[in-house]
């Protein structure tokens, strides 16, 4: 394995283990997939399409979505919903671990991040839920460290986020990326 999947694998591996989410929470999980390139590891983003009701509609994401019945657990969630977002079997990829459950303040609800790596970027094929596929470097999230003004409950709310291009990355995504970015 490439020498900095390795060292996340490590660095995930001496977390502490936190408990799965409590089942009285709708659960969810998404995908962090690293891909290794000459200065460090890239990371997997989505655009999430436009759509109505859809409460991350248009934002940054991490392909994930939520547990289903058919789902024996959470890591299968994940999987189950990069291939139906992206095309691509996870099970294909190494499983490097997992980060801490986050709650979206919008919905009652837990989200369990599973960390994947792989040795090179996968071919992809992007579904209807899917606008287009954006790959970072994590020492670039890390210098593009910012805020930015959003329209979240109501009102208009300076928010820390992360910046590729004239993408924004904030919200849940940003923080389940905080974690690895910090670790750099």
């Amino acid at each position: 394995m490439n020498p900095a999947l390795e060292s996340l694998q490590r660095l995930l591996a001496a977390r502490v283990a936190r408990p799965d989410p409590d089942a009285g929470l709708r659960q969810a999980a998404v995908a962090v997939v690293c891909v290794p390139d000459a200065a460090g590891l890239e990371v997997l983003l989505i655009r999430r399409a436009e759509r109505a009701g859809d409460p991350w509609s248009g934002q940054m994401g991490l392909p994930g979505g939520h547990r289903e019945d058919s789902d024996h657990d959470l890591l299968h969630t994940a999987i189950r919903e990069t291939e139906e977002e992206l095309g691509f079997d996870l099970r294909l990829a190494r499983s490097l671990g997992m980060l801490d459950e986050l709650r979206p303040v919008i919905r009652p609800m837990a989200v369990r991040p599973y960390v994947f790596g792989l040795d090179a970027r996968p071919s992809l094929a992007p579904g209807p839920e899917v606008s287009r596929v954006v790959w970072a470097r994590l020492d670039e999230l890390a210098r593009s460290t910012s805020t930015t003004e959003v329209f979240h409950h109501g009102e208009w709310r300076t928010m820390p986020c992360y910046r590729i291009g004239a993408d924004v990355v904030w919200g849940m995504t940003y923080r389940v990326l905080q974690p690895l970015v910090l670790a750099l």
